[in-house]
């Protein structure tokens, strides 16, 4: 079978796995009364979505696993990538059964998820090391490229933390994080496509079906949530992916909404220690548009757009260093 319908048949795969074990995970959850535990300090109005089913990243970490080991069998690139997602998909897990078995909405503290999130990244980057010593980082909009030679593990474990919460951040509205991923994840696919890595675009396509079969369920009035579990998966398969293609600089680019909202909270931290005072009514910077009376639909269509506006941007730079 050729390329192209593999791709196809990968995203296929993971649509069709994630609809179908949706329900029933609803289900389970709600059956279990996993809830979301709605933060004191989040917009009031959020109090509504208290008790809705969490950890629903679930449904599509299953699917993109059950499509990517499908079409790349015994492949080590996509292995680890399955491993180095599912790994940061585990902490959020830990994190969010702790917050439920808990009822309350802190999880795991700071420094024991940056040590695991840190594991996590060095044991990938040290199973592929002789892969990754090798990868030629791109420098968008040029026809530049450098290895990183025995740099790859810094390299690794910076662009998966900075990817996994940032991600983690934009998970705050109804299919607002999901909707952001997939058109990431699209744009990595075709570059990993345009590169010839052909696994990692496999990988890619069932990341991104999986997510678009989530997104029927996590779209407003979401029927369940992603949790910690599924916001750090994301992030980590974003991570994976720019790492092996050589692209992550690509990643602060394409994935500009999320280090806007990740500059968000730092500013309103920085300045509010500083002045006490805030930039933004609320941080991360979807709860600031919210605070300033636009509905939730709306930003998540926005910052979904602004997301595509800045993929075509970050595809453009691409091309130019293919040419």
């Amino acid at each position: 079978m050729s390329i192209i319908p593999k791709l196809i048949l990968s995203f296929f795969i993971a649509l069709a796995a994630g609809i179908i074990l949706a329900p029933a995970v609803i289900r389970f959850f709600c059956n279990l009364k996993v809830g979301q535990e709605i933060r004191d300090e989040g917009p009031a109005w959020h109090n509504t979505k208290s008790g809705t089913p969490t950890m629903g990243g679930i449904i599509f970490i299953i699917a993109c696993m059950v499509s990517a080991l499908i079409m790349a069998p015994g492949n080590l690139e996509v292995i680890m990538l399955v491993f180095l997602s599912v790994s940061f998909g585990v902490v959020g897990f830990v994190d969010d059964f702790i917050k439920i078995k808990l009822k309350r909405n802190l999880g795991l503290t700071e420094k024991q998820k940056l040590a695991l999130q840190i594991v996590a990244s060095l044991l990938f980057a040290w199973v592929l090391r002789d892969t990754l010593s090798n990868v030629q980082i791109i420098i968008p909009f040029t026809k530049i490229s450098f290895n990183i030679g025995m740099w790859y593990l810094p390299v690794a474990v910076l662009v998966s933390l900075s990817s996994v919460n940032a991600v983690n951040l934009t998970d705050g509205l109804d299919g607002l994080a999901s909707s952001i991923t997939v058109v990431v994840t699209i744009f990595f696919t075709f570059v990993a496509f345009l590169l010839k890595a052909t696994q990692i675009s496999l990988f890619g396509c069932a990341l991104a079906g999986s997510v678009c079969a989530f997104l029927l369920f996590n779209k407003y009035p979401a029927k369940i949530f992603m949790g910690d579990t599924g916001s750090l998966f994301l992030g980590g398969a974003l991570a994976g992916m720019s790492i092996l293609t050589g692209t992550p600089l690509f990643l602060i680019i394409a994935g500009g909404v999320f280090v806007m909202e990740t500059l968000s909270v730092i500013i309103q931290v920085f300045v509010f220690k500083a002045t006490g005072k805030r930039v933004f009514k609320m941080a991360p910077i979807h709860h600031h548009f919210e605070m300033s009376g636009y509905r939730e639909t709306r930003i998540v269509i926005i910052f979904t757009l602004l997301s595509l506006l800045l993929c075509i941007i970050a595809f453009g730079g691409f091309l130019l260093y293919m040419k």
